[in-house]
């Protein structure tokens, strides 16, 4: 199984990064069978999992028992959980109770939106022995605040100032940094000038690794196709088609057969 530690050799190695989310057992055993190096069970999964329109309905309840259900199906993967909407931003008491759900629940690390008013707060986090990854650029969870989901830094301004965001993020402890929706010559800019791994997506090609949302990748999720997706298999129509055969079988009486009935 990898380890926290393996984020900084990938880097120093100039080995790329492969991560997907996932949020069930039975996908989780499908990611657990591949060469992926890590699973991230997001807060995505209010929209991806629970139809909602953004992220900010996940809970750290939900996020537990999605986590819990993602290692009991990859077992072998290292699973980095991430904490909702203002999860992080209460007390520090409130903040470490939904933490130590989300990693009794079988996570090895979890990953915190933005940085500003909370270096001290990842920091705590970091220092009680728990796995910090990052997560700048666009912050889902920030939607309202951002005007909704678009692109960020776009000036040089703006490239300085998530560069200084990241080394913020490192200052922390933190071991890694998911840099969502940001011009690739920024991503590459700031992945170029801090020492931990940066994990791109919409982030171009040069960060330390990317992440997709599995549904996405496997083209299950026929009503989003971002620019920065792209879909390795005609999910959707797949399992239409597989679907579709099963609703004639079971008209035509080919199914169950003989061989499938006691």
């Amino acid at each position: 199984m990898k380890s926290v530690l393996d984020f900084a050799k990938w880097k120093e190695q100039g080995k790329k990064i492969s991560m997907v989310t996932c949020y069930d057992t039975t996908t989780a055993k499908l990611v657990n069978g591949t060469t992926i190096d890590c699973i991230l069970v997001g807060d995505s999964l209010a929209m991806t999992m629970h139809g909602h329109a953004d992220t900010l309905p996940a809970t750290p309840e939900l996020m537990a028992l999605h986590v819990a259900a993602v290692r009991r199906g990859a077992p072998e993967k290292f699973i980095i959980g991430d904490m909702p909407f203002l999860a992080h931003r209460g007390s520090l008491d409130s903040t470490l109770m939904a933490v130590a759900k989300l990693m009794q629940a079988g996570a090895q690390a979890v990953k915190i939106e933005g940085i500003k008013g909370s270096e001290s707060v990842l920091a705590h986090i970091v220092d009680s022995g728990v796995p910090v990854m990052g997560h700048l650029g666009l912050t889902p969870q920030s939607l309202h605040a951002m005007g909704g989901f678009k692109v960020q830094a776009t000036d040089e301004r703006a490239a300085e100032w998530l560069l200084a965001q990241a080394r913020a993020v490192e200052q922390a402890g933190c071991f890694a940094v998911v840099l969502e929706c940001v011009p690739s010559d920024v991503a590459k800019f700031v992945t170029e000038n801090i020492r931990i791994p940066t994990i791109g997506i919409g982030a171009g090609s040069a960060t330390s690794g990317q992440v997709l949302v599995i549904q996405d990748l496997l083209g299950l999720n026929i009503d989003f196709q971002p620019r920065f997706v792209r879909r390795y298999l005609d999910g959707a129509t797949l399992v239409r088609e597989a679907l579709n055969q099963y609703d004639r079988d079971v008209k035509t009486s080919e199914f169950p057969s003989q061989k499938e009935s006691y």
